[in-house]
């Protein structure tokens, strides 16, 4: 009887550990991994981690998502293919705070000498950067051409919360113009296009809107003085920080001066640029390209085939074909 009891306790004890060791075995030979609760009696969140990011469905194409050139003086449509297809315009919205900069400097509400300390804010932006540390001093002057030129999301942040006291309230403030100018399918989240932390929401815009702001920030003189910039001595020192233009177009396609591309992985890449021939101008806006290549060449080829076009008196919707606007430019 007592060795009844004493194999039949055996069984119960040891049966379920060889289990335990039996399926351990075999989920690393299958490559699962196994939970750290199982091994240590913690979770694998327990490991210091990067913030989460929203996850966003990928909007590009080849060769874009949607494509759109107006003549910069009249408005006049030369060319669509899908303008008011929705995608995210990544650091393109950085136009939206150049215009606003620019305008508060008309307005005299701050100047291009003022000091800006930087921010533990600002400092802390990442992506494409000029590396602020905080209570580094810069100009507004100095830090637009890193927002332009660089694109720097930390030149960004720094330069709206120096004129709106937040980021917050400068997003306001791009919102509130975006509808003055019209840009109804265009929707701001942050101030310098970074893909949305978990939580948040992206930033939305379409072609057509972004000629729309393009065509505004053109309204001001002093605008191609930055987005024309090839490079730049932003900070000196014995190794001084050269920021260069991410416009490739700039010093490579003749009468290009501007304005601003944007890029990460979900939005593609993207462009709003602008030429000037022979007292003509073009404003070509190109939306989720799924290769940098392509949405250059795809901008290089509408500007020059529009400035040809504007040149010959023919600016209309119809100026590639003839054929009524079919949204396919000439090969």
């Amino acid at each position: 009887m007592k060795k009844s009891l004493l194999y039949l306790l055996t069984t119960i004890i040891i049966i379920p550990f060889v289990f335990t060791i039996c399926n351990a075995n075999s989920a690393q030979k299958s490559g699962v991994p196994l939970q750290k609760k199982q091994l240590t009696g913690k979770t694998s969140s327990s490991r210091k981690s990067r913030p989460a990011r929203h996850v966003l469905q990928p909007l590009s194409k080849n060769p874009y998502l949607g494509a759109i050139v107006i003549d910069a003086a009249t408005n006049k449509v030369l060319f669509e293919d899908n303008p008011d297809v929705k995608g995210y315009p990544a650091s393109v919205v950085k136009l939206m705070n150049f215009l606003l900069i620019l305008e508060a400097l008309e307005a005299k509400e701050i100047s291009l000498q003022d000091k800006i300390a930087i921010s533990a804010e600002a400092a802390k932006i990442g992506g494409s950067q000029v590396y602020l540390k905080e209570n580094e001093v810069h100009t507004v002057d100095n830090l637009l051409y890193a927002l332009m030129v660089q694109s720097a999301n930390d030149a960004a942040a720094a330069l709206a919360i120096h004129y709106k006291g937040s980021k917050e309230e400068f997003v306001k403030l791009m919102n509130k113009r975006a509808g003055e100018l019209g840009m109804n399918d265009t929707s701001f989240h942050s101030v310098h296009g970074l893909p949305p932390a978990k939580g948040q929401l992206p930033d939305v815009s379409t072609p057509r809107d972004l000629t729309k702001l393009s065509r505004e920030v053109l309204k001001h003189p002093q605008a191609l003085q930055y987005t024309s910039t090839k490079q730049r001595i932003f900070r000196k020192g014995e190794q001084p920080f050269i920021i260069r233009n991410h416009n490739h177009l700039v010093g490579s396609f003749k009468g290009c001066d501007g304005l601003k591309t944007g890029y990460f992985r979900a939005a593609g890449f993207s462009i709003a640029a602008t030429a000037a021939k022979n007292g003509n101008r073009a404003i070509a806006v190109i939306l989720g390209s799924v290769d940098r290549k392509v949405r250059d060449a795809k901008a290089r080829k509408l500007l020059s085939q529009s400035l040809l076009k504007m040149e010959a008196g023919l600016s209309s919707a119809h100026a590639f074909t003839g054929k009524g606007n079919t949204g396919h430019i000439d090969e």
